[in-house]
């Protein structure tokens, strides 16, 4: 057969295995390379990225000058480079969050995390509880490895924990895992209370189910009282398998993170990050651990929550200006994200629609079904408030009222 004839093969004559067709992708990731195909402005809500001008870049730069001065582009600890390691051990013994240094393993940022969570613990056909809506990478994870999905509704606390025993039920079989996004949830912006936290424990423990603690935002509370870990409320615990990331908090592109687990679990993570890439970017880790040395990692997140906060009160201030009651809002106390559901007449706008409808007017936003397995809440959609100033937040705004009128206006049209 000729190269011009093996070009020509559909994937559907390829020997693929059965897992391939789990392989769902990111509408989320799938935004950045549709959006760099743009050639007109386009505000961008859709990416939750920190904003460039909150990377400290210049001191990224004297600092990487230091770490390539003495060398560290070989081969690193499949658990973490030590110095990376110590710092961050000594700097979490100070927040909500503290951990102990048997327990972490660095990872290529979050989602990796999440994979060797899934990797670790779900069977093909499992059950796995997800918060709806919720970060669709998470869950395409879980997908991946075959997992079946259970989609538990959320509120203004969080994951609605009271509704898990009906819906365990009504499933017929309990779950192998529990993914939630415990602060500041993506996409919703809400925080599981208290209460939730300590039920979800106890729900865990009787179904003897993980709980993939999934926490990007953590350290960005800008408004009201920490609230104890799930790894404070039950130190030890080797049902929780807690990933964490630099991603949010200095650098998406560093892509360096970690895993918290039981000791006991520390070997398998390690075995299985083996298998993925043998260790995390060292000069990335070198760069973080000396970053956190310095003792700049508090004034850096001082400074993003004051940052962040101002950009949320302004992306609210003009949703109201220019929205009013077309949407109802979401009012996080951290993190990253609003949740708008169209009212009223708007309602009945697609926000698939309005996404195409949206990128023409040079506005991105992700679309409520792109957060849901099931493809839900059509009348929904997700804006990152952290990425733009308010100045440009205001435009974006604008630019999605007109794209509303346009959608409501063809609707009108066509009864």
């Amino acid at each position: 057969m000729s190269i011009d004839n093996f070009a020509r093969l559909s994937t559907e004559s390829l020997p693929l295995a059965e897992r391939a067709s789990s392989l769902v992708g990111s509408v989320i990731d799938s935004s950045t390379s549709l959006l760099a195909s743009m050639k007109h402005d386009i505000v961008r809500f859709a990416m939750g990225s920190p904003a460039n001008e909150a990377v400290p870049l210049e001191e990224f730069r004297e600092i990487a000058g230091q770490v390539m001065g003495y060398g560290s582009m070989t081969y690193g600890a499949t658990e973490g480079e030590p110095e990376l390691l110590e710092a961050l051990v000594g700097y979490l013994s100070g927040t909500s969050d503290p951990t102990e240094g048997e327990r972490v393993t660095i990872t290529a940022g979050g989602m990796q995390g999440l994979d060797l969570a899934c990797k670790i613990f779900i069977d093909p056909g499992d059950l796995v509880i997800v918060e709806s809506p919720t970060y669709t990478n998470g869950s395409a994870t879980a997908l991946s490895y075959g997992a079946q999905l259970l989609e538990a509704p959320l509120d203004e606390n969080g994951l609605v924990v009271e509704a898990l025993p009906e819906l365990v039920a009504a499933a017929g079989r309990t779950p192998k895992a529990i993914y939630t996004i415990p602060n500041f949830q993506n996409p919703s912006g809400t925080t599981m209370s208290l209460e939730r936290r300590e039920l979800l424990l106890e729900l865990a423990h009787q179904w003897n189910a993980v709980i993939i603690d999934d926490d990007p935002y953590g350290l960005l509370r800008f408004e009201g009282k920490d609230l104890p870990s799930l790894q404070a409320l039950s130190p030890g615990d080797p049902l929780l398998f807690s990933v964490r990331t630099f991603s949010k908090i200095l650098a998406p592109g560093l892509r360096v993170g970690w895993v918290d687990t039981h000791p006991s679990l520390r070997q398998l993570v390690i075995n299985a990050k083996q298998a993925m890439d043998t260790c995390t970017n060292v000069p990335a880790q070198h760069i973080v651990a000396e970053f956190i040395r310095r003792g700049r990692l508090d004034s850096h997140l001082a400074g993003l929550r004051s940052e962040y906060r101002r950009r949320k009160d302004a992306m609210q201030a003009s949703i109201r200006r220019h929205l009013g009651e077309r949407v109802v809002s979401t009012d996080p106390e951290g993190g990253f994200f609003l949740w708008l559901t169209l009212q009223g007449d708007d309602a009945c706008i697609s926000t698939r629609r309005l996404f195409e409808t949206g990128l023409a007017e040079g506005v991105a936003f992700i679309p409520g079904p792109a957060l849901s397995a099931e493809g839900r809440f059509d009348d929904a959609l997700r804006l990152c408030f952290a990425t733009s100033t308010p100045e440009r937040t205001d435009e974006g705004i604008r630019r999605l009222r007109r794209a509303m009128d346009l959608e409501l206006a063809g609707l009108e049209g066509g009864l």
